[in-house]
């Protein structure tokens, strides 16, 4: 049985010129701004001229494009070499390669069966499910018709936990005699309405959280959140202000990036640069970050354990989370 593994991310820009028709592609996305077509289009279009210049000098700092692509193919290489039989494709949802594009080479390869596997491992409507959404309408358009399942969500999935303690403990490693360590457990945020609306994503992030604490055995840790854009109300504590707390308090952070699996502008710049750079001026004690899981063993044996299980999948969110990924799949 011939089988497709489809790997989700978000993608990002591989040029300079990418940048602005990314960030409106991000912005045009109804799950991330939900307005009438009419009126959601000119607006990301408006966002994406405003924000170019900003994101273009942050991208400068690593070389003016993203390496998620390149991540995310080597995770889907390796995942192969778990798997028999089976060949996984990439599919970004705001830069190439989209949907599109990959549901036509799914379709003439025509598997047997398809595997659509996020690499977002806490669902949320505005990551995984505009994924699924959008590659549901690639699909159709491409004529293709192998049975299709799709993994939702993997937020305390045993192989992602180990391969991000193992990182966790090889970093740890390096912390520096003498001074008291902060773990910052450091998500993508989104805005609060969000997940008043019945998104599951924080709750999700949390057990994340409460899997690795426990792995690691730790006890001086806090769940906070990134990358807040907007003037909207956003979910938190933020990592930055937890960054200036420790600094208050003389003590060092170790930063742990719990919500990605691939490095990209918000851990190369965004953790790395800026918020290091923060923890020098706030009088933080010292600085750590935690790489992403990337092509660990233990992480990619997890997914291919996901494939190999995806039909025994079942809901783990409480019913108070409407908008529940393996709920929004029935």
């Amino acid at each position: 049985m011939k089988r497709a593994v489809v790997l989700f991310n978000l993608g990002g820009p591989d040029s300079p010129e990418a940048i602005e028709p990314f960030l409106t592609n991000l912005f045009a996305d109804p799950a991330v701004i939900g307005l009438p077509g009419l009126l959601r289009k000119p607006l990301a279009a408006w966002i994406g001229r405003r924000r170019a210049p900003v994101a273009r000098d942050i991208y400068a700092k690593i070389g003016g494009r993203s390496p998620i692509l390149e991540e995310t193919q080597a995770q889907a290489r390796a995942l192969e070499s778990s798997l028999s039989d089976t060949r996984a494709f990439v599919a970004m949802r705001c830069w190439k390669p989209f949907s599109d594009e990959t549901a036509g080479a799914v379709a003439a390869w025509a598997p047997d069966e398809v595997v659509l596997l996020p690499l977002y491992p806490q669902y949320s409507t505005t990551t995984t499910g505009s994924s699924l959404e959008d590659w549901r309408r690639a699909a159709k358009a491409a004529g293709l018709t192998a049975r299709t399942r799709a993994i939702c969500c993997y937020p305390q999935l045993p192989g992602f936990i180990a391969a991000l303690a193992a990182n966790a403990k090889e970093t740890a490693a390096k912390a520096k005699g003498g001074v008291s360590y902060r773990w910052l457990l450091s998500a993508h945020g989104l805005p609060k309405r969000v997940i008043a609306r019945g998104d599951p994503y924080q709750w999700q992030v949390e057990q994340t959280a409460a899997a690795l604490v426990e792995r690691l055995g730790i006890r001086n840790w806090i769940v906070c959140y990134q990358s807040r854009v907007g003037p909207l109300e956003w979910i938190g504590p933020a990592t930055d202000a937890e960054i200036r707390r420790a600094g208050a308090a003389g003590m060092g952070v170790i930063v742990v990036p719990l919500a990605f699996v691939s490095e990209h502008s918000e851990t190369l710049v965004e953790l790395d640069i800026l918020y290091a750079e923060l923890a020098r001026e706030c009088g933080v004690a010292d600085y750590l970050r935690v790489p992403t899981v990337g092509v660990r063993q233990e992480f990619i044996a997890g997914l291919a354990g996901l494939v190999q299980d995806s039909a025994t999948r079942g809901r783990i969110c409480p019913q108070r989370h409407s908008r529940c990924g393996f709920a929004q799949d029935q």
